[in-house]
């Protein structure tokens, strides 16, 4: 049955591939990106000409352009069945090389306007009884690492929304995923689209060549996975239709799409859902 589906973030990367995908299978798609008589304006031009796909300006990190956005989508269409929180902004290096702007500005598009989306679509859902909302977080999906910290943050931010409003909007039959990326060659980690990275040189000086070297490594270890395992973003993409056309009530609240990792993922999850439950129970009784 086709679907109403309205994903951020569809310039580039996971966003425009989705988008393409869903419509191409069938799938009414709105295509949300900032920019669209601006620096997006050719790509929009090319998502607007494929068939089943409208593309909507947004800005996620404002409030009014989110709410003029979903005003109009359920205006013109009466419904969304499917929200996919895709647009993200991701950043590398020391913490402390951050300022606090550059933190609020990486939590402004990923975790507030994830939740300015959510907030916007769900009187809808609920009204409907119905609906689906997709939340793209990150691989490393219970643990953090170096040199990425508040963008891991801003994302588990988002895995906790996702988790908590899975048993909050059950009486709604509103499902909600995260899906779980390694890393793939998009625009986001290919250093075509700019990220919110740490720029205090006299702090990276300070910690010297030992965090040089940790930085660096990593780096190499996470690139050479996308090339040694030919990592394709178009697996996102699929998911996504995967999900999408799955039965209401078997889909699951993670799902991990790391092609190296996925079952070292899967364990993960069970264990951190046992431990939730065997928690919860206590306080159940």
């Amino acid at each position: 049955m086709s679907k109403t589906i309205f994903i951020t973030g569809t310039s580039t990367g996971f966003g425009k591939l989705t988008t393409i995908t869903l419509a191409n299978a069938g799938h009414t798609v709105i295509a949300g990106m900032r920019g669209v008589n601006g620096k997006n304006e050719a790509v929009a031009k090319e998502l607007s000409a494929l068939p089943n796909v409208e593309v909507v300006e947004i800005d996620i990190t404002d409030d009014a352009s989110v709410k003029a956005a979903f005003e109009y989508t359920l205006t013109k269409y009466g419904h969304i069945d499917v929200l996919v929180n895709n647009a993200a902004v991701s950043g590398f290096g020391l913490l402390e090389g951050y300022s606090i702007d550059q933190i609020k500005q990486m939590f402004e598009v990923n975790f507030y306007g994830t939740l300015r989306t959510i907030f916007a679509v769900l009187p809808g859902m609920r009204k409907e009884m119905n609906g689906l909302i997709i939340n793209i977080t990150t691989g490393a999906s219970g643990h953090t690492l170096p040199f990425m910290i508040p963008y891991f943050a801003s994302k588990f931010g988002v895995e906790s929304i996702t988790e908590g409003l899975h048993d909050e909007l059950a009486q709604y039959n509103i499902e909600n995923v995260s899906i779980q990326p390694g890393v793939y060659p998009t625009e986001m980690n290919n250093g075509s689209k700019a990220g919110v990275h740490a720029d205090k040189p006299e702090i990276i000086a300070e910690y010297g060549d030992v965090a040089a070297q940790k930085f660096n490594a990593m780096g190499t270890a996470l690139f050479s996975k996308m090339a040694e395992f030919n990592m394709d973003p178009q697996t996102i993409a699929d998911g996504i239709l995967h999900l999408v056309e799955m039965e209401k009530g078997s889909r699951p609240m993670r799902y991990p799409l790391d092609a190296v990792a996925q079952g070292t993922d899967q364990e993960f999850i069970d264990a951190r859902a046992a431990i939730k439950a065997k928690w919860l129970s206590k306080y159940n009784n």
